[in-house]
This record gives structure tokens, sequence and C-alpha cells, in this order.
């Protein structure tokens, strides 16, 4: 392929995500998967939905074999300037308010799991013993 070597900016390559002109870019370089798009296994837009950004994450969690890896060099076209791809942030969840545990539903549940069956003892006593009086 022309362009051996090149360097491209995430930008240049964005620009190629249709059928008639894939790239992608999988651990730093940079390959133009068009004529490849018929024939991937997967099918086209497995292809085509990775395009315009760094792909390799999507690649390597499919786990290819290694006669797919070698075959990415026929599509080798250059190197990504790693300075025009964003840097991965880890995800990190929002910090959660720490709830006052006698105040939870799962509290009021078991205090009430105590109290209605006491209350419906002592209701018992209760009307025995006003019964057996009268």
């Amino acid at each position: 392929m022309g362009g051996e070597g090149k360097v491209y900016t995430l930008a240049e390559v964005s620009g190629h995500n249709d059928r008639k002109d894939c790239w992608l870019i999988i651990e730093g370089k940079v390959y133009d998967v068009t004529k490849f798009l018929d024939d991937h296994p997967g099918g086209d837009e497995v292809l085509l939905s990775a395009s315009g950004k760094d792909a390799t994450d999507d690649f390597e969690d499919v786990g290819h074999s290694s006669s797919a890896k070698a075959m990415m060099d026929e599509f080798y076209v250059g190197d990504i300037d790693s300075s025009t791809v964003p840097t991965k942030t880890k995800y990190t969840p929002p910090k959660q308010p720490h709830y006052n545990q006698d105040k939870t539903p799962e509290f009021i549940i078991k205090l009430l799991q105590f109290l209605v069956p006491l209350l419906i003892l002592g209701l018992a006593v209760g009307i025995r013993f006003y019964t057996k009086s009268a």
C-alpha cells in the first residue's frame, strides 16, 4: 500500500469511515480495511462501527487468531500520531453518601417483624384475661 510508514492524525483517520473507505487504528497502527469489509467473518458492520477511533480494545476483546493478526500486515498504511488520540480515563463510580443503618427500610422491617408478633400476643393475652374474668 502507498503511505508505508506515514504518520496520520486521528482527524485524518476519522475521515475514512464508510464502506468505500474504511480505516482502523489498532495498537497504534493504521489499517485500510476497505477491501476486507466483504470478507470479514463478523461482517462489515463490525469494522465500520470501529472506524474513526482507536479500535484496539474492540480487536483484542474478540480474540483474533494468529493468522488473522498476520493478515493485518497487508492492510497496514501507517502509524497514528499518539498525541492526537485522546487518553483513556479509568471510570470511577460516583461516591455514594453513607446511609445511617437505623433509617433504612430493612431496619424498619426487622423492627416490625419483632413488634407485630409481640403486639398480637399481647392482644391475645388481654382478650383472654378480660373474657375469663367476665
